[in-house]
């Protein structure tokens, strides 16, 4: 089937607003982000960058506020010490800053020591295991901008920026529970979905606001699992053979869009013995037997495979990229001399749903973000949130 024949053929539902006829999550409601979740911080100050805010401290306003305030914070015990512009406001175990308007807050770790961010709408600020814990509280559509920048990269078009927006998006509101049980949404690392705050790319907001509660769901209208990688090497990968479960919109697609991409291919050379030894002492491979050592110095894949196997010993190659650190399981293996072996790999990351710098490709050919997520996600749906439970009914 041609790549047009697989576009028009998968189902783009018409997007039209059906009011409050749903009581699935409204993308106007705020989350609540975790931010610089990795770290354990023992300081922190914060600055009033735009907008109108009042501070709640342990149940005492303090409002009149102004521009470029500074509040800094510091640990004592299992509480905070608050300073505003160097005077000290008090010892407090709950801080919290409101906007009353489109606040924006610049935030600075000093300990340990980061560079600053700027965070739109709200923060929380306390101790948690013996150290401070910021939460942005922020809406949703903010949200999915910060997040469509640090998934996404600056500098890119328009229409590739509403794809990540809407898989941004379907991905949020399908873990919207995953650190419930710690007090917030979701949390700024990867496993959640990267987020540094507010974009720097304008057009972003542009990309949010047209597609604002967009997102792509399964024949059954449940959210799918939205994921993404950087570059597929020509074909994307089954989610049975990298995650072990199937899943129908996660299968493996000829993709030619990512062919011509800067991370389209890759090299890596190694000593042939430290290869060998490899396999032999993790894995129990065969190399040290000549069918096992021609199988390991001679490895061809010119479509995905998902292992590396000689005499009933199968290694997963998702292991192997995870063990040595390659960019890929798409690679080939060749001697490259007496002493060495050369992998030459194809993509970037695992393969799974949209190829990134396969889109940007389409966008430039003229591709619409509708054709993209169709591409990528076959059998799926666009659909508005207001409208999800509506369909479900029927």
């Amino acid at each position: 089937m041609s790549i047009l024949k697989k576009i028009v053929g998968s189902i783009v539902l018409p997007l039209v607003a059906l009011g409050l006829l749903t009581s699935f999550f409204i993308p106007s409601e705020n989350l609540q982000v975790r931010i610089y979740a990795h770290l354990k911080i023992s300081s922190a100050q914060l600055v009033i960058n735009r907008g109108d805010y009042r501070v709640l401290a342990d149940g005492t306003l303090f409002d009149k506020l102004k521009l470029n305030d500074v509040f800094k914070f510091s640990l004592k015990n299992d509480s905070l010490l608050m300073y505003k512009n160097d005077s000290l406001v008090g010892l407090f175990r709950y801080v919290k800053f409101v906007s009353t308007s489109e606040g924006e807050l610049k935030v600075k770790l000093t300990d340990p020591d980061r560079k600053v961010r700027t965070y739109l709408d709200n923060m929380s600020v306390n101790v948690s295991e013996s150290y401070i814990r910021l939460v942005n509280e922020i809406g949703i559509d903010n949200y999915i901008a910060g997040v469509t920048e640090a998934e996404a990269g600056t500098r890119a078009s328009i229409e590739f920026y509403k794809v990540q927006a809407i898989l941004a998006r379907t991905f949020a509101l399908a873990h919207i529970n995953k650190h419930v049980t710690e007090g917030f949404s979701l949390c700024d690392q990867v496993h959640c979905q990267a987020y540094y705050g507010k974009p720097h790319d304008l057009s972003i907001h542009r990309a949010v606001e047209v597609t604002r509660g967009k997102v792509v769901v399964d024949e059954n209208l449940n959210l799918i699992i939205a994921a993404f990688h950087s570059n597929s090497g020509g074909q994307t990968a089954n989610s049975e053979d990298v995650w072990g479960t199937r899943t129908p919109y996660l299968k493996s697609i000829e993709d030619t869009f990512s062919l011509r991409m800067p991370n389209a291919k890759w090299v890596r050379k190694m000593l042939a013995d430290d290869w060998l030894t490899y396999l032999k002492i993790k894995h129990n491979f065969p190399s040290d037997k000549p069918e096992g050592k021609e199988a390991a110095l001679n490895f061809r894949q010119d479509a995905r495979k998902i292992f590396l196997e000689c005499n009933n010993v199968r290694i997963p190659l998702k292991t192997i990229r995870t063990d040595l650190q390659l960019k890929s399981t798409f690679f080939t293996i060749t001697q490259l001399g007496t002493d060495s072996v050369l992998f030459t790999g194809r993509g970037y990351g695992h393969g799974l749903g949209m190829c990134q710098e396969g889109a940007m490709r389409m966008v430039r050919l003229g591709y619409s973000y509708t054709d993209i997520l169709n591409f990528y996600y076959q059998n799926t749906q666009l659909i508005d949130l207001h409208k999800l439970n509506f369909f479900k009914d029927e």
